[in-house]
Order: C-alpha cells, then structure tokens, then sequence
C-alpha cells in the first residue's frame, strides 16, 4: 500500500481499539498500521501463568498416552511449552519421538506458534485458511470423520481469573471447548483437560478510563476477540452510539448484548477485519 493510500484509508476509517491480550494486541497495531489504519491497543485480558504447573508437567510426562493435544489459543500453546522446559522428563527432542500425537489448533495463528516450538507442521490439526471460521466447530470439521473410539484427547487451556480469586464459573469450559469435548467423548474418546494459563481483567488506568469513555461517541472502532473483553468493560456505559468489530458469532452477541449500537461479525483473517472497520466506520 502507496503513502497516498495509507493516508487515504485512515481517513475513512475511525480510530481502531485493539482489546487482545498485550503483546498480541502490539502486533495487531502493527498489522493494521501497515494497512494505514490509525490503531491503538487497549489490553481488556491480561494473561498469566498459573501458580502450580505441577498438572502442565504431570502431562508433559505422560503425553505419549495421548493420541492428540488441543491448544485453545497461542498463550496456552506458549504456556504449555513453558512448563515443558522446567520438567525433568522432557526434552526438546521428545516431539520427534511422539510422531502419534497431533497437535490440533482452532486457527493458523495457535498454529503458527505450534510451529514456532516445534512441533512438525504434519502433526498439526487447524481449519483451512479459508474456513468460514476459526472456532472447535471448525476443527471438529476437519477430524470429527477420525476414528476416536478409545483414545485419549488433552484439551490445553486457560481459567478466569477476578483479582487473585478464580471466579465461580471458572472450572467451566468455554462454550466451544466444552462442545468439542462433548463431540470427542460421543466419538468414543476420553478427554482430560490442564489449565495453564489465567486471564485476568485489567486495572485501568486514569487516562484509560478518559479513552473508554470518549471513545463510546468519537467514531472509534472496537476490536474484540473475546466475550470475555467485553465483559471485563466498566458497567453502566452507554455504548448505544459505540461502534465494534466481533470476530465470532458469541462474540459479536456479547457485544450487542452489552448495548453496542454497531456490531459487524468478521471472520479473525486481517483482510477481512480491514474490510469490516472500513464498514463499521462513520
């Protein structure tokens, strides 16, 4: 994209809010400043790592027992790694000794970081680059024809977590990871899950608080990935003239049900995200 074109493009659109976790939040900046949208990040997850990796490791230990690893996202293929190098049983070379074990992703960015550990490209499950979405729907699509009967499934993922106190529904699975886990177990499959990650909401600061609550009526575009980021919003604003771009159907509900006054569904691609703040801008 030319200088003139960049410039033109940013002043079609509204100023974009990125809300993923810090630093993909950065890299999306970047992403959308190179197509010559003005973007900034505003972090509503943040991510850490739980206190006791003892499961993540008892896992590593045993992960020839398992036929296939699902990674609901890239922090919890980074998380799992994490543990993985302080675990005695473990070594950098175990992955080519477990050719068996698949390691299946929602969508190519868990992919990309599957492969950026190590892990082959031929033992990796992830939807198409052109799937309508990238969600366990679409996984379960590409091996739900598999034969399941008898094998065991480890689904990686993270919990909620409120201030240092897990919140009550934390011990429930995220809407898609539990209907693939549901899937799985009607195949034949058993399913065990580890927790490697938490996802807090964020402190904001004075002057976040100011660009929230200016950006419910200056045109901004809100960016969500999750249902979770919308949640983790201050309550009582009026988000009625707000503006948002949802990448998954219960994404783009949550939002709505949150009092958006535009909410645009787009598949998580870049160009199809461009394409929609272009739509959702004034």
């Amino acid at each position: 994209m030319s200088a003139l074109e960049r410039a033109d493009s940013s002043d079609r659109v509204g100023r974009v809010i990125v809300t993923r976790p810090a630093p993909d939040a950065q890299r999306w900046v970047a992403l959308l400043q190179q197509r010559g949208i003005s973007a900034e990040a505003l972090p509503l997850i943040e991510i850490a790592s739980v206190a006791d990796l003892s499961a993540a490791r008892a896992a590593w230990a045993h992960l020839d027992k398992y036929a296939a690893v699902m990674f609901v996202s890239g922090n919890a293929v980074e998380h799992f790694f994490a543990a993985r190098r302080s675990c005695a049983e473990t070594s950098a070379q175990d992955l080519a000794a477990l050719p068996h074990v698949r390691f299946m992703a929602p969508g190519p960015g868990t992919a990309q970081v599957l492969v950026a550990k190590g892990v082959p490209v031929a033992q990796i499950d992830t939807p198409p680059a052109d799937a309508a979405q990238f969600d366990s729907e679409a996984l379960w699509q590409l091996i739900g024809q598999r034969n399941w009967e008898g094998l065991r499934v480890l689904i990686v993922r993270g919990q909620s977590c409120q201030h240092g106190v897990l919140d009550a529904a934390a011990g429930v699975v995220a809407p898609g990871r539990e209907w693939l886990a549901r899937q799985l177990e009607n195949a034949g499959a058993s399913v065990d899950f580890v927790v490697v990650y938490e996802r807090r909401a964020p402190r904001f600061t004075p002057a976040q608080f100011q660009r929230i609550a200016a950006s419910q009526r200056d045109g901004s575009v809100w960016l969500f990935s999750s249902s979770e980021a919308v949640a983790h919003l201050p309550q009582g604003a009026d988000w009625s003239q707000a503006r948002a771009i949802a990448t998954h159907s219960r994404i783009a509900q949550a939002a709505q049900a949150a009092g958006w006054g535009v909410v645009i569904e787009s598949r998580p691609a870049l160009t199809d995200i461009v394409a929609s703040i272009e739509l959702a801008s004034p």
